[in-house]
């Protein structure tokens, strides 16, 4: 019984770290390379809004870099104190990719962060704009080699077994594994739609507050312009992953469409309670034959069910049901109200004129054209991006229970043998720190939007860098 607790309170407390973990990389893989396109479009235009824009997201970039750092330092620790099983069975491979990653993306964001964050008064213009390409292309290779290996964990090929470890055979084939196309395109999506809807709702947020600056106002329509184009993307690309998922680990897609028994065209389930013990979900409200649809492409292909993964002896070969059946919907909820809030966003964008020269009153209009009511929501869905990718990743790492490589080794042959209180101790201080980093993250976020439109960096808010006054809806010029 205390194995059992050790496992899964350490099951938790690397849930949290991951979780808590992940939030930062997902900001500066996309943030990067807004800050580049910041930086190109100043030294295209000279227009100073693009360096004011880039001067307040670098800020934010350095802040989650070093907490992406510090909690992936400690993150790795526990490889060792918590899943020894882990390196010692897959080391051979797992360490060469980790290797990777430092050699070819963490030198190299080492070496130029410093000339991206302080450098544009002191080195060439040139200097500075690669400087900001080359930590922009760090951060997507650290990705890339991360996203490998949790990859190759899920669909693992090109190595042998020889006494219990596992040796490469073919590393192009550990690279370039069945289902690693699919989650890094997956991941580098989800990270440009957090970082579209942070700046978003950041620069809403800004003009709520007073900040009637013009970096504000190309800063929204960026945001808005990333979520709005990337989501119909990111749809098409989770219908590609969806369909890989559904050939290489078909229980885990039976636990996120709560399909009990193999039939052909399965319905889909919007809403249900999982229920394991019966076998069923209670309340189901059912779309018939849309699951099999979705993940066939025809209304009657046939799904495989999770009664299918039981073992003779009882034994359940499927991970817990509810928490990946309901992580999914976090997720695609998620994702459904980032494409209605960014497609509405855009319609009014797009629709300004008519609609400031019509007879709604002038004041119901702010920056762009946009509603105040569309602004107000920009701003909580400021951190959606956090909640959708949490919510992917619990659905894809919780939907592999129970195997930690996939048909390699269960998380259970991983774990250490440490006393259940000691685990919980260590779990209840990270969480304890987390918390206060977390709140203390969005915190500083919050005071540097206010500081910028406090005008406390140096500039009136009210007026453009040419000293022109602004007004409250754009121009058609502009």
């Amino acid at each position: 019984m205390d194995t059992l607790d050790t496992l899964l309170l350490s099951r938790i407390q690397f849930a949290a770290n991951i979780s808590f973990h992940i939030l930062f990389p997902t900001i500066t893989i996309a943030l990067g390379w807004v800050l580049f396109f910041f930086r190109v479009r100043f030294a295209q235009t000279g227009d100073d809004k693009w360096m004011a824009a880039y001067r307040f997201w670098v800020k934010v970039f350095a802040l989650s870099f070093a907490m992406g750092v510090v909690s992936g330092i400690t993150m790795s620790f526990q490889f060792g104190t918590n899943w020894p099983g882990f390196m010692e069975t897959v080391g051979n491979i797992a360490g060469p990719l980790l290797a990777y990653e430092v050699l070819t993306a963490f030198f190299l964001e080492a070496v130029f962060i410093g000339i991206m964050l302080f450098g544009f008064s002191r080195v060439p213009g040139w200097l500075h704009m690669l400087a900001t390409f080359l930590v922009a292309f760090g951060t997507t290779m650290s990705a890339f080699w991360i996203i490998v290996l949790n990859s190759w964990m899920h669909t693992p090929q090109g190595f042998e077994m020889i006494d219990g470890q596992a040796f490469a055979t073919d590393w192009w084939a550990i690279i370039f594994n069945p289902s690693m196309p699919y989650r890094f395109a997956h991941m580098m999506l989800a990270s440009f739609l957090t970082v579209g809807f942070l700046v978003a709702g950041i620069s809403a947020f800004r003009w709520l507050i007073g900040d009637r600056s013009r970096e504000v106002r190309a800063m929204l329509k960026t945001g808005v312009a990333i979520g709005a184009l990337l989501i119909p993307v990111q749809i098409f690309m989770g219908d590609l992953h969806g369909l890989n998922t559904k050939e290489y680990q078909p229980a885990k897609v039976a636990a996120m469409e709560g399909l009990w028994e193999t039939q052909e065209g399965a319905p889909l389930v919007l809403f249900g309670i999982p229920d394991e013990e019966a076998r069923e979900n209670r309340m189901a409200i059912e779309i018939p034959g849309l699951a099999s649809f979705i993940l066939t492409h025809d209304w009657n292909g046939e799904l495989t069910g999770l009664n299918d993964f039981v073992a003779e002896d009882g034994t359940v070969l499927h991970p817990p049901v509810a928490p990946v059946f309901w992580s999914f919907r976090v997720m695609v909820g998620t994702g459904v109200a980032m494409l209605l809030l960014s497609w509405t966003a855009v319609w009014f964008m797009w629709r300004r004129r008519a609609l400031h020269q019509g007879r709604i009153a002038g004041h119901w209009f702010a920056v762009e054209g946009l509603p105040k009511p569309v602004l107000w929501a920009l701003v909580p869905m400021a951190f959606s991006g956090w909640v959708a990718t949490l919510a992917g990743w619990y659905t894809t790492e919780i939907g592999r229970q129970p195997w930690l490589v996939q048909g390699v080794m269960t998380t259970e042959m991983a774990v250490a043998d440490v006393p259940a209180p000691m685990v919980m101790g260590t779990l209840v201080t990270y969480l304890a720190i987390y918390a206060a980093l977390l709140f203390a993250y969005v915190g500083v976020i919050v005071y540097l939007a206010r500081k910028a439109a406090r005008g406390q960096d140096g500039r009136a808010n009210d007026m453009t860098h040419s000293g022109k006054a602004q007004v409250a809806v754009l121009s058609p010029a502009e």
